[in-house]
C-alpha cells in the first residue's frame, strides 16, 4: 500500500511539474508563433493598403473586391506630372496698365505601370486575398464604401482577418486572451486589419514594432 501511495504521489508531482512548465513556456511559445504569423499577415495587409491607395489615386475611390484590385494592378498606369510656377504680363482694363499675373502650370511627363511602381517583378499581388497560415484557405474580408459626415463624403475601405484564422492551432485560453488585447504594443481586438469603414483612415491596428521588422527586411 505504501509503495502504491508513493507511486501515485510521484505521478501527481510529475503532472504538477508539467503543468507548471506549460504555464511558463506555453505563453512564450505562443508569442513566438504569434509574432511570426502576424508579421506575414501584416505584410500582406500593407500590400493591400498600397494597392488600394494606388486604385484611389486613379479612380477616386477604393476597390470593393480583390478581382477588381488585381486587375487594376495588372493594367493601370500612373500619370507622372510636374508642377511649376510661371508668370506673364497682361493688360488690366481697370487700371489701364500691364500687370504681372502668376500661374501654376502642370506638365504631363509620361506614365508608369502601377505594377512596376508597387511590386516591380514580384507577382505576390496575385494572391493578395489569401491569408498566410490559414488552414482552410480563408481569404481576407475586404469592403469599400463612401463615408458621409455632414456635407463631407470620403471613400473608405477595410481589409481584415480574424486572429483565430491565423492562430487556429494555438491553445484556446491563450487565443481568447489574445483576441481581447488592447494596448500600444498589441494588435488590438479580435481582428488584424487595415483601414476603417467608420472613419477616414488607412492605418492598421498593429503596433510600430511590426513596421520596423518590415523595414529591416
Amino acid at each position: 500500500m505504501k509503495t502504491i501511495i508513493q507511486i501515485v504521489l510521484w505521478i501527481a508531482c510529475i503532472g504538477l511539474g508539467y503543468l507548471i512548465y506549460q504555464s511558463v513556456t506555453g505563453p512564450i511559445e505562443f508569442n513566438k508563433v504569434k509574432e511570426e504569423r502576424f508579421g506575414q499577415v501584416i505584410a500582406k495587409l500593407k500590400d493591400i493598403k498600397n494597392a488600394q491607395e494606388a486604385y484611389k489615386t486613379v479612380n477616386r475611390k477604393y476597390a470593393n473586391d480583390f478581382n477588381s484590385l488585381i486587375k487594376f494592378i495588372d493594367t493601370a498606369h500612373y500619370t507622372i506630372t510636374q508642377q511649376r510656377d510661371s508668370s506673364y504680363m497682361e493688360f488690366d482694363k481697370t487700371y489701364g496698365i500691364d500687370m504681372l499675373r502668376e500661374v501654376r502650370i502642370i506638365d504631363t511627363l509620361g506614365t508608369v505601370s502601377v505594377k512596376d511602381s508597387l511590386f516591380k517583378s514580384d507577382n505576390r499581388y496575385k494572391t493578395l486575398m489569401e491569408v498566410p497560415f490559414a488552414k482552410g484557405g480563408e481569404k481576407f474580408e475586404m469592403k469599400a464604401s463612401i463615408l458621409t459626415k455632414g456635407n463631407y463624403k470620403a471613400p473608405v475601405f477595410e481589409a481584415k482577418v480574424d486572429k483565430a484564422v491565423v492562430l487556429y492551432d494555438q491553445p484556446e485560453t491563450l487565443l481568447k486572451k489574445e483576441k481581447a488585447e488592447v494596448g500600444v504594443e498589441e494588435v488590438n481586438g479580435p481582428f488584424i486589419k487595415v483601414g476603417s469603414l467608420d472613419e477616414v483612415s488607412t492605418n492598421g491596428n498593429w503596433p510600430p514594432i511590426y513596421d520596423k521588422k518590415g523595414d529591416k527586411k
